[in-house]
Protein backbone atom coordinates (compact mmCIF):
# COMPACT_ATOMS: atom_id res chain seq x y z
CA UNK A 1 0.00 0.00 0.00
CA UNK A 2 1.78 3.25 -1.13
CA UNK A 3 1.73 6.43 0.55
CA UNK A 4 -1.37 8.77 -0.04
CA UNK A 5 -1.34 11.26 -2.59
CA UNK A 6 -4.53 12.64 -4.53
CA UNK A 7 -5.13 9.09 -6.09
CA UNK A 8 -3.92 6.39 -3.32
CA UNK A 9 -3.59 3.09 -4.90
CA UNK A 10 -4.21 0.19 -2.90
CA UNK A 11 -2.71 -3.62 -3.32
CA UNK A 12 -3.54 -6.93 -4.74
CA UNK A 13 -1.21 -10.04 -5.39
CA UNK A 14 -1.43 -11.61 -8.57
CA UNK A 15 -4.20 -14.71 -9.01
CA UNK A 16 -2.87 -17.92 -11.25
CA UNK A 17 -4.13 -17.40 -14.69
CA UNK A 18 -6.74 -20.19 -15.74
CA UNK A 19 -8.37 -21.47 -19.01
CA UNK A 20 -11.93 -20.30 -19.70
CA UNK A 21 -14.67 -22.14 -20.24
CA UNK A 22 -17.47 -20.58 -23.16
CA UNK A 23 -19.77 -18.97 -21.36
CA UNK A 24 -23.31 -20.49 -22.29
CA UNK A 25 -26.49 -18.96 -22.95
CA UNK A 26 -28.11 -16.41 -21.04
CA UNK A 27 -31.44 -16.87 -20.98
CA UNK A 28 -32.81 -13.70 -19.73
CA UNK A 29 -33.93 -12.35 -23.10
CA UNK A 30 -36.27 -13.74 -26.25
CA UNK A 31 -34.06 -15.65 -28.89
CA UNK A 32 -31.29 -15.33 -27.22
CA UNK A 33 -28.98 -18.11 -29.51
CA UNK A 34 -29.38 -15.32 -32.48
CA UNK A 35 -29.19 -12.20 -30.78
CA UNK A 36 -26.24 -13.54 -28.86
CA UNK A 37 -24.90 -14.80 -32.36
CA UNK A 38 -25.70 -11.14 -34.07
CA UNK A 39 -23.87 -9.54 -30.85
CA UNK A 40 -20.99 -11.75 -30.96
CA UNK A 41 -20.09 -10.79 -34.12
CA UNK A 42 -20.93 -6.93 -34.09
CA UNK A 43 -18.15 -7.69 -30.52
CA UNK A 44 -21.39 -5.85 -28.46
CA UNK A 45 -21.31 -6.64 -24.75
CA UNK A 46 -24.53 -7.22 -22.88
CA UNK A 47 -24.98 -5.29 -19.48
CA UNK A 48 -28.48 -6.39 -18.13
CA UNK A 49 -29.60 -3.93 -15.53
CA UNK A 50 -31.79 -4.47 -12.75
CA UNK A 51 -32.83 -2.62 -8.58
CA UNK A 52 -34.03 -4.02 -5.85
CA UNK A 53 -36.56 -1.04 -5.59
CA UNK A 54 -38.22 0.83 -7.76
CA UNK A 55 -35.82 3.77 -6.99
CA UNK A 56 -32.82 1.80 -8.51
CA UNK A 57 -34.89 0.30 -11.56
CA UNK A 58 -35.75 3.76 -12.43
CA UNK A 59 -31.86 4.59 -12.70
CA UNK A 60 -31.50 1.53 -14.62
CA UNK A 61 -33.99 2.89 -17.08
CA UNK A 62 -32.45 5.74 -17.25
CA UNK A 63 -28.88 3.96 -17.71
CA UNK A 64 -30.40 2.43 -20.87
CA UNK A 65 -32.49 5.07 -22.21
CA UNK A 66 -29.47 7.61 -22.00
CA UNK A 67 -27.12 5.29 -23.31
CA UNK A 68 -24.32 5.99 -21.18
CA UNK A 69 -23.00 2.76 -20.18
CA UNK A 70 -19.34 2.23 -21.70
CA UNK A 71 -16.26 0.04 -21.43
CA UNK A 72 -12.97 1.45 -21.56
CA UNK A 73 -12.10 -0.40 -24.91
CA UNK A 74 -14.75 1.85 -26.82
CA UNK A 75 -16.46 -1.48 -27.95
CA UNK A 76 -20.49 -1.49 -28.27
CA UNK A 77 -22.75 -2.16 -25.27
CA UNK A 78 -26.17 -3.56 -25.52
CA UNK A 79 -28.30 -2.59 -22.15
CA UNK A 80 -30.97 -4.54 -21.47
CA UNK A 81 -33.80 -3.88 -18.12
CA UNK A 82 -34.19 -7.38 -16.51
CA UNK A 83 -37.84 -6.68 -15.83
CA UNK A 84 -38.09 -6.57 -19.55
CA UNK A 85 -36.41 -9.85 -20.11
CA UNK A 86 -38.44 -13.18 -21.11
CA UNK A 87 -37.39 -16.48 -19.21
CA UNK A 88 -35.77 -14.65 -16.41
CA UNK A 89 -35.65 -17.57 -13.98
CA UNK A 90 -34.64 -20.25 -16.09
CA UNK A 91 -30.84 -21.33 -15.86
CA UNK A 92 -28.81 -22.61 -18.13
CA UNK A 93 -27.17 -25.71 -16.27
CA UNK A 94 -26.87 -23.31 -13.53
CA UNK A 95 -24.10 -21.39 -14.58
CA UNK A 96 -25.35 -18.23 -15.21
CA UNK A 97 -25.74 -16.01 -11.98
CA UNK A 98 -29.59 -15.36 -10.48
CA UNK A 99 -30.77 -12.23 -10.81
CA UNK A 100 -33.96 -13.04 -8.93
CA UNK A 101 -32.59 -14.87 -6.23
CA UNK A 102 -30.00 -12.51 -5.73
CA UNK A 103 -32.47 -9.64 -5.03
CA UNK A 104 -34.46 -11.87 -2.83
CA UNK A 105 -31.28 -12.36 -0.73
CA UNK A 106 -30.27 -8.81 -0.78
CA UNK A 107 -31.92 -6.81 2.34
CA UNK A 108 -29.45 -3.48 2.35
CA UNK A 109 -29.96 -0.05 2.42
CA UNK A 110 -27.40 1.37 -0.06
CA UNK A 111 -24.49 -1.29 -1.37
CA UNK A 112 -25.76 -3.97 -3.98
CA UNK A 113 -28.92 -2.17 -4.83
CA UNK A 114 -28.35 -1.66 -8.48
CA UNK A 115 -26.78 -4.45 -10.54
CA UNK A 116 -25.26 -4.83 -13.61
CA UNK A 117 -24.89 -7.85 -15.42
CA UNK A 118 -22.80 -9.78 -18.19
CA UNK A 119 -22.02 -12.91 -18.96
CA UNK A 120 -18.86 -12.79 -20.07
CA UNK A 121 -16.77 -8.90 -19.32
CA UNK A 122 -13.04 -8.34 -19.87
CA UNK A 123 -13.26 -6.86 -15.76
CA UNK A 124 -15.97 -6.48 -13.55
CA UNK A 125 -13.77 -3.79 -12.16
CA UNK A 126 -13.12 -1.94 -15.56
CA UNK A 127 -16.82 -1.59 -15.78
CA UNK A 128 -17.23 0.34 -12.25
CA UNK A 129 -14.65 2.49 -12.97
CA UNK A 130 -15.15 3.21 -15.98
CA UNK A 131 -18.83 4.34 -15.18
CA UNK A 132 -18.05 5.69 -11.63
CA UNK A 133 -20.13 9.27 -12.28
CA UNK A 134 -22.83 7.61 -14.10
CA UNK A 135 -23.38 5.06 -11.90
CA UNK A 136 -25.19 5.38 -7.86
CA UNK A 137 -23.09 4.48 -5.25
CA UNK A 138 -23.05 1.27 -4.36
CA UNK A 139 -23.57 -0.39 -7.51
CA UNK A 140 -22.59 -3.76 -8.06
CA UNK A 141 -20.95 -5.20 -11.10
CA UNK A 142 -21.34 -9.29 -11.13
CA UNK A 143 -19.88 -11.78 -14.28
CA UNK A 144 -19.56 -15.24 -14.99
CA UNK A 145 -16.51 -15.00 -16.16
CA UNK A 146 -14.32 -12.27 -17.05
CA UNK A 147 -10.73 -12.51 -19.44
CA UNK A 148 -8.95 -9.21 -18.16
CA UNK A 149 -9.24 -8.94 -14.57
CA UNK A 150 -6.99 -6.60 -12.91
CA UNK A 151 -4.43 -7.54 -10.36
CA UNK A 152 -1.32 -5.80 -8.43
CA UNK A 153 0.96 -4.23 -10.59
CA UNK A 154 -1.19 -4.43 -13.87
CA UNK A 155 -1.13 -8.30 -13.69
CA UNK A 156 -3.81 -9.60 -15.55
CA UNK A 157 -6.41 -12.04 -13.13
CA UNK A 158 -8.42 -14.48 -15.16
CA UNK A 159 -11.29 -16.31 -13.84
CA UNK A 160 -13.25 -19.36 -15.08
CA UNK A 161 -16.95 -20.35 -14.57
CA UNK A 162 -17.72 -21.20 -10.67
CA UNK A 163 -16.15 -17.95 -9.30
CA UNK A 164 -18.06 -15.41 -7.69
CA UNK A 165 -16.31 -12.13 -9.26
CA UNK A 166 -18.02 -8.74 -8.91
CA UNK A 167 -17.09 -5.22 -8.56
CA UNK A 168 -18.73 -2.25 -6.35
CA UNK A 169 -18.58 1.62 -6.27
CA UNK A 170 -18.00 3.53 -2.48
CA UNK A 171 -17.11 7.26 -2.29
CA UNK A 172 -15.42 8.12 0.78
CA UNK A 173 -13.76 12.10 2.08
CA UNK A 174 -10.95 11.05 4.56
CA UNK A 175 -7.86 10.01 2.50
CA UNK A 176 -6.38 8.84 5.74
CA UNK A 177 -8.67 6.07 5.70
CA UNK A 178 -9.14 5.53 2.06
CA UNK A 179 -5.95 2.61 1.82
CA UNK A 180 -7.61 0.68 5.10
CA UNK A 181 -10.72 -0.06 3.45
CA UNK A 182 -9.74 -3.18 1.24
CA UNK A 183 -9.55 -5.00 4.82
CA UNK A 184 -13.15 -3.85 5.49
CA UNK A 185 -13.49 -5.58 2.68
CA UNK A 186 -11.46 -8.82 3.16
CA UNK A 187 -13.32 -8.81 6.65
CA UNK A 188 -16.95 -8.71 5.20
CA UNK A 189 -16.31 -11.46 2.49
CA UNK A 190 -14.84 -13.86 5.46
CA UNK A 191 -17.59 -13.35 7.56
CA UNK A 192 -20.20 -13.58 4.61
CA UNK A 193 -18.97 -17.11 3.77
CA UNK A 194 -19.61 -18.53 7.33
CA UNK A 195 -23.13 -16.41 8.01
CA UNK A 196 -23.93 -18.57 4.67
CA UNK A 197 -22.64 -21.55 5.77
CA UNK A 198 -24.37 -21.06 9.24
CA UNK A 199 -27.91 -20.35 7.69
CA UNK A 200 -27.69 -23.51 5.84
CA UNK A 201 -26.67 -25.68 8.48
CA UNK A 202 -23.33 -26.31 7.09
CA UNK A 203 -19.89 -25.93 8.96
CA UNK A 204 -17.93 -22.66 9.10
CA UNK A 205 -14.98 -22.44 6.85
CA UNK A 206 -11.55 -21.05 8.06
CA UNK A 207 -11.07 -18.79 5.61
CA UNK A 208 -8.13 -16.67 6.40
CA UNK A 209 -7.13 -13.24 5.39
CA UNK A 210 -3.57 -12.80 4.34
CA UNK A 211 -2.73 -9.59 3.89
CA UNK A 212 -3.04 -7.32 2.58
CA UNK A 213 -6.08 -8.64 0.59
CA UNK A 214 -5.98 -12.28 -0.15
CA UNK A 215 -8.21 -15.41 0.75
CA UNK A 216 -6.95 -18.58 2.08
CA UNK A 217 -8.57 -21.46 2.56
CA UNK A 218 -6.49 -25.05 3.74
CA UNK A 219 -3.06 -23.51 2.94
CA UNK A 220 -4.50 -22.09 -0.84
CA UNK A 221 -5.53 -19.24 -2.39
CA UNK A 222 -9.26 -18.88 -2.91
CA UNK A 223 -10.02 -15.34 -3.51
CA UNK A 224 -8.68 -11.75 -3.72
CA UNK A 225 -9.67 -8.23 -3.59
CA UNK A 226 -8.51 -5.27 -5.37
CA UNK A 227 -9.64 -1.50 -4.41
CA UNK A 228 -8.56 1.77 -6.59
CA UNK A 229 -9.21 4.97 -6.45
CA UNK A 230 -9.78 8.57 -8.20
CA UNK A 231 -9.86 11.71 -6.42
CA UNK A 232 -12.78 14.51 -8.22
CA UNK A 233 -14.04 17.07 -6.14
CA UNK A 234 -12.68 16.89 -3.16
CA UNK A 235 -13.82 13.36 -2.83
CA UNK A 236 -12.30 9.65 -3.46
CA UNK A 237 -14.45 7.55 -5.84
CA UNK A 238 -13.50 3.98 -4.53
CA UNK A 239 -13.93 0.98 -6.99
CA UNK A 240 -13.41 -2.30 -4.85
CA UNK A 241 -13.40 -5.80 -6.81
CA UNK A 242 -13.79 -9.45 -5.56
CA UNK A 243 -13.04 -12.72 -6.83
CA UNK A 244 -14.10 -15.67 -5.15
CA UNK A 245 -13.53 -19.94 -5.79
CA UNK A 246 -17.17 -20.91 -4.91
CA UNK A 247 -17.45 -23.94 -7.41
CA UNK A 248 -14.27 -23.82 -9.66
CA UNK A 249 -11.70 -26.60 -8.08
CA UNK A 250 -8.90 -25.44 -10.44
CA UNK A 251 -6.73 -23.71 -10.21
CA UNK A 252 -6.67 -23.94 -6.10
CA UNK A 253 -9.59 -25.26 -4.79
CA UNK A 254 -12.82 -23.83 -4.34
CA UNK A 255 -15.64 -23.50 -1.28
CA UNK A 256 -17.93 -26.08 -2.29
CA UNK A 257 -14.85 -28.40 -3.13
CA UNK A 258 -13.77 -28.16 0.99
CA UNK A 259 -17.56 -28.78 1.58
CA UNK A 260 -17.81 -32.33 -0.06
CA UNK A 261 -14.83 -33.19 1.52
CA UNK A 262 -16.39 -32.33 4.90
CA UNK A 263 -19.32 -34.52 3.76
CA UNK A 264 -21.55 -31.99 2.66
CA UNK A 265 -21.79 -33.57 -1.05
CA UNK A 266 -25.83 -32.33 -1.52
CA UNK A 267 -25.39 -28.87 0.27
CA UNK A 268 -23.28 -26.14 -2.22
CA UNK A 269 -23.03 -22.54 -1.61
CA UNK A 270 -24.60 -20.21 -4.46
CA UNK A 271 -22.60 -17.13 -5.55
CA UNK A 272 -25.87 -14.65 -5.16
CA UNK A 273 -26.32 -15.94 -1.84
CA UNK A 274 -22.67 -15.26 -1.09
CA UNK A 275 -22.28 -11.90 -2.77
CA UNK A 276 -25.66 -10.83 -0.99
CA UNK A 277 -24.86 -11.59 2.82
CA UNK A 278 -21.24 -9.96 1.36
CA UNK A 279 -23.54 -6.46 1.44
CA UNK A 280 -25.02 -7.21 4.31
CA UNK A 281 -21.79 -7.30 6.11
CA UNK A 282 -19.92 -4.82 4.50
CA UNK A 283 -22.88 -2.37 5.03
CA UNK A 284 -22.57 -2.40 8.64
CA UNK A 285 -18.96 -2.50 8.94
CA UNK A 286 -18.32 0.19 6.45
CA UNK A 287 -20.70 2.04 9.17
CA UNK A 288 -18.49 1.32 12.09
CA UNK A 289 -15.01 2.40 9.93
CA UNK A 290 -16.17 5.38 9.31
CA UNK A 291 -17.99 6.09 12.67
CA UNK A 292 -15.57 4.64 14.40
CA UNK A 293 -12.00 3.88 12.99
CA UNK A 294 -10.79 0.29 11.95
CA UNK A 295 -9.79 0.17 15.38
CA UNK A 296 -13.33 -0.86 16.06
CA UNK A 297 -13.02 -4.13 12.84
CA UNK A 298 -8.84 -4.79 14.73
CA UNK A 299 -10.06 -7.79 16.99
CA UNK A 300 -12.24 -9.31 14.88
CA UNK A 301 -9.77 -8.72 11.66
CA UNK A 302 -6.87 -10.22 13.81
CA UNK A 303 -8.81 -13.46 14.12
CA UNK A 304 -9.31 -14.21 10.81
CA UNK A 305 -5.58 -13.07 9.84
CA UNK A 306 -3.08 -15.26 9.26
CA UNK A 307 0.26 -13.17 10.63
CA UNK A 308 -0.41 -12.41 14.14
CA UNK A 309 3.01 -13.80 15.75
CA UNK A 310 4.30 -14.20 12.12
CA UNK A 311 8.17 -14.47 12.10
CA UNK A 312 9.73 -12.55 8.91
CA UNK A 313 13.11 -12.15 7.50
CA UNK A 314 13.84 -8.81 6.28
CA UNK A 315 17.05 -8.69 4.42
CA UNK A 316 18.40 -5.05 4.23
CA UNK A 317 21.03 -3.59 2.16
CA UNK A 318 24.11 -1.21 3.87
CA UNK A 319 24.59 2.34 2.86
CA UNK A 320 27.19 1.12 0.69
CA UNK A 321 25.13 -1.59 -0.70
CA UNK A 322 27.66 -3.93 -0.81
CA UNK A 323 26.41 -6.01 1.86
CA UNK A 324 22.97 -7.48 2.45
CA UNK A 325 22.08 -8.56 6.42
CA UNK A 326 18.99 -10.31 7.39
CA UNK A 327 17.19 -9.48 11.00
CA UNK A 328 13.85 -11.38 11.68
CA UNK A 329 11.07 -9.09 12.84
CA UNK A 330 7.81 -10.82 14.38
CA UNK A 331 4.19 -9.20 13.55
CA UNK A 332 2.09 -7.50 15.59
CA UNK A 333 -0.99 -6.27 13.72
CA UNK A 334 -1.31 -3.38 11.23
CA UNK A 335 -0.16 0.24 12.31
CA UNK A 336 -2.38 3.33 11.87
CA UNK A 337 -1.50 3.69 8.06
CA UNK A 338 -2.67 0.05 7.20
CA UNK A 339 1.02 -1.14 6.66
CA UNK A 340 1.98 -4.41 8.90
CA UNK A 341 3.35 -3.24 12.77
CA UNK A 342 6.39 -5.54 13.53
CA UNK A 343 9.23 -5.74 16.95
CA UNK A 344 12.51 -6.56 16.31
CA UNK A 345 14.39 -8.99 18.82
CA UNK A 346 16.06 -6.41 20.62
CA UNK A 347 12.39 -5.31 21.08
CA UNK A 348 12.36 -1.92 18.41
CA UNK A 349 9.18 -1.13 17.05
CA UNK A 350 9.44 -0.84 13.26
CA UNK A 351 6.59 -0.60 10.41
CA UNK A 352 6.77 -2.94 7.11
CA UNK A 353 6.56 -1.70 3.42
CA UNK A 354 6.50 -3.62 0.80
CA UNK A 355 9.08 -3.51 -1.99
CA UNK A 356 6.46 -3.41 -4.68
CA UNK A 357 8.37 -6.10 -6.74
CA UNK A 358 8.03 -9.11 -5.17
CA UNK A 359 5.61 -11.81 -5.86
CA UNK A 360 5.09 -12.43 -2.58
CA UNK A 361 4.95 -9.61 -0.13
CA UNK A 362 6.68 -11.42 2.69
CA UNK A 363 9.71 -11.64 0.17
CA UNK A 364 9.94 -8.36 -0.04
CA UNK A 365 9.57 -6.33 2.99
CA UNK A 366 11.29 -3.10 3.96
CA UNK A 367 11.65 -2.09 7.33
CA UNK A 368 11.02 1.44 8.62
CA UNK A 369 11.55 2.56 12.34
CA UNK A 370 7.96 3.74 14.21
CA UNK A 371 8.98 6.89 16.07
Amino acid sequence: MPCLTKTPRFLSLKCPHSNFSLFKKLNLIPNYRRLSAKMEAQSSTTLVLCGKSSEENEAARLLKINNVLKLPDTSPVTAVLHSEAENRERIDGGDSFRINSYMNFLSTYRFGKLLVYSPKLASTHDVVSTNFLDLPIGAVCVADVQFKGRGRSKNVWESPKGCLLFSFTLQMEDGRIVPLVQYVVCLAMTEAINDVCRRNGMPCLDVRIKWPNDLYLDGLKVGGILCTSTYKDKKFNVSAGIGLNVNNEKPTTCLNAILQRLGYVSHQLQREDIVAAFFSKFESFYDIFISQGFQALEELYYKTWLHSGQRVIIQEKSDNQDQVSENVVTIQGLTSSGYLLAATEDGETCELHPDGNSFDFFKGLVRRKVA
